[in-house]
């Protein structure tokens, strides 16, 4: 089982550090755009590009946005960047937009390429390694978070702020939602691939219980590999214990789907819409 686990992981770093064609249509909304800071992830002295979607109502008013943190942001907005499949976060939003009202900005984090294994995990792995998470979740909720808040218009309480990250992004999103409560009061875990720190992560979250008013969103598919599911289910059982009351923690089992990003983008709205209630329509 382990060994499946792990070539999963592997292939997954492989397409993530890919580099797609040149030739490759750019699909990336008038609202997304790359930051021209350099930024670096201290600990780690790496270099990282970070880009921004800002909503459509953005430029025509002093209106607040709520933020919205993710991982993986080549694999967001572009087809030009992500070769497997984008999640189509700014497509995605700007029909929410449209048709509900509701308007986020977007931070999404390029993945460390070589280090993304490492640089999403906050725990050391036998085999891959060393866990740089800690210094990566502290980069996001320490440097980045302050730097949007200073720059654009964000509204900064915990409610609205929201962690958002797939397989290795949603163990690091679980681990920042413990770890910087008071940052993050939103966070969806889509496909956690949390058997890289086992058994450290349950302890950690049972060590570090979620606050009143967090809210937190699981969705795994039926065709994930190995443990992926029973897994994503032992760490729901521990958060809904902490937050019992309705409309604090939500688990979905998608029938089909396999762990990748056209089955992300799919339950995507359903997150934003569980995290952002009421001001979402399911």
């Amino acid at each position: 089982m382990r060994t499946l686990l792990t070539c999963a992981l592997l292939l997954l770093a492989t397409a993530c550090t890919h580099t797609p064609s040149s030739e490759r249509a750019s699909t990336a909304r008038a609202g997304v755009s790359v930051l021209p800071n350099r930024f670096t992830i201290p600990g780690l002295e790496r270099p990282r590009t970070v880009r921004l979607y800002l909503p459509p109502s953005y430029a025509k008013g002093m209106r607040r946005y709520p933020v919205i943190y993710m991982h993986d942001a080549q694999n967001l907005f572009d087809e030009a960047t992500a070769p497997f499949g984008e999640w189509g976060v700014d497509e995605t939003l700007d029909a929410i937009a449209a048709q509900q009202g509701f308007e986020a900005i977007v931070v999404g984090v390029d993945h460390g390429n070589a280090h993304r294994t490492t640089e999403l995990n906050p725990w050391d792995h036998p085999r891959f390694g060393r866990g740089e998470g800690v210094a990566y979740a502290a980069f996001v909720a320490e440097v980045l978070r302050p730097w949007v808040d200073e720059h654009y218009r964000t509204l900064t309480g915990p409610e609205h702020t929201a962690i958002i990250g797939s397989s290795l992004g949603a163990l690091l999103s679980d681990y920042a939602i413990h770890r910087y409560a008071a940052v993050f009061g939103r966070a969806a875990m889509l496909s956690p691939a949390y058997w890289v720190a086992d058994p450290a992560v349950y302890a950690y979250a049972e060590q570090h219980p979620l606050p009143a008013g967090a809210r937190v969103w699981f969705s795994v598919v039926s065709h994930e590999v190995d443990s992926t599911v029973p897994d994503a289910e032992r760490m729901h059982r521990i958060m809904a214990a902490q937050r019992p009351e309705p409309g604090a923690v939500s688990y979905h089992l998608v029938p089909g789907g396999k762990h990748h990003e056209p089955a992300w983008r799919a339950e995507l709205p359903r997150a934003l819409a569980f995290l952002f209630a009421p001001a979402i329509a399911p």
